[in-house]
């Protein structure tokens, strides 16, 4: 129970490492608010986990919708003292053929969403004596992938946001870190595989850049943010970690 009595929000909560995340901290002791635009999705995930978990309907790109949800969700959960931003979206294809609503669109969930949710948590971390945000980027924003400028662009910017945050929020005693995965088993890695002419032809060219060769697991990613939201990683703020089977270097 590491997480006991811990009041964390997780955005992009209906499914994928969101999802992951929300049940894992419920099961370490969490009280978890569960935050997606898939309301539906979101229910079913709180109504699985029980009374420890509320469901609350969230679009990150737009501001007024997350200041509210952030302010329901310390409600619900008398207070908050952790942040995982996992909401994103991936929109591949050649630079030349980006359409400029897709590039903004990925700008306002992955980057300007976490903004607005950690602009609308941090005073209650701060109420709370201090806290924990993590924000799920991923390996692209470490080591770029072709046909994907504007998710690189965004996940790199998102582990910089983390790094200068961290720095302005240490005096509260809020930690900031980042994970970044590799390629995760999850809806979102299978809808662009595909999408592709050759789905096991992407997969072998996918695997091809892990030194394990397999995909991640969100469980996986979970138990990273797990260890970055509980008190084991009291000295740890700052940092883009990767999760990702060895692609980072390899």
């Amino acid at each position: 129970m590491r997480l006991a009595d811990r009041r964390v929000l997780v955005t992009g909560a209906a499914s994928g490492i969101g999802r992951a995340t929300a049940e894992l901290f419920a099961a370490e002791g969490a009280r978890v608010a569960l935050l997606d635009r898939d309301r539906e999705g979101a229910e079913a995930v709180a109504a699985a986990l029980g009374p420890a978990a509320a469901a609350i309907a969230c679009d990150v790109a737009d501001g007024a919708s997350v200041r509210a949800a952030v302010d329901e969700a310390a409600g619900r959960l008398g207070g908050l003292d952790g942040v995982v931003n996992s909401a994103g979206i991936t929109i591949f294809g050649a630079f030349e053929e980006v359409r400029e609503a897709d590039w903004n669109l990925q700008l306002a969930i992955n980057l300007t969403g976490p903004f607005h949710v950690c602009r609308a948590a941090v005073p209650h971390l701060k109420a709370a004596g201090g806290g924990t945000i993590v924000n799920i980027a991923s390996g692209a924003g470490l080591r770029p992938l072709g046909d994907a400028s504007a998710y690189c662009t965004t996940k790199a910017g998102l582990i910089m946001f983390g790094k200068a945050l961290a720095i302005d929020l240490a005096p509260a005693g809020i930690r900031v870190n980042a994970i970044c995965p590799g390629i995760v088993d999850t809806p979102m890695a299978w809808g662009l595989i595909d999408a592709e002419p050759d789905r096991q032809a992407a997969i072998e060219r996918i695997l091809d850049r892990y030194v394990i060769r397999r995909f991640g697991k969100a469980a996986e990613m979970a138990a990273a943010a797990l260890f970055l939201t509980s008190g084991e990683s009291g000295f740890v703020t700052g940092i883009a970690l990767p999760v990702d089977g060895g692609r980072s270097f390899h």
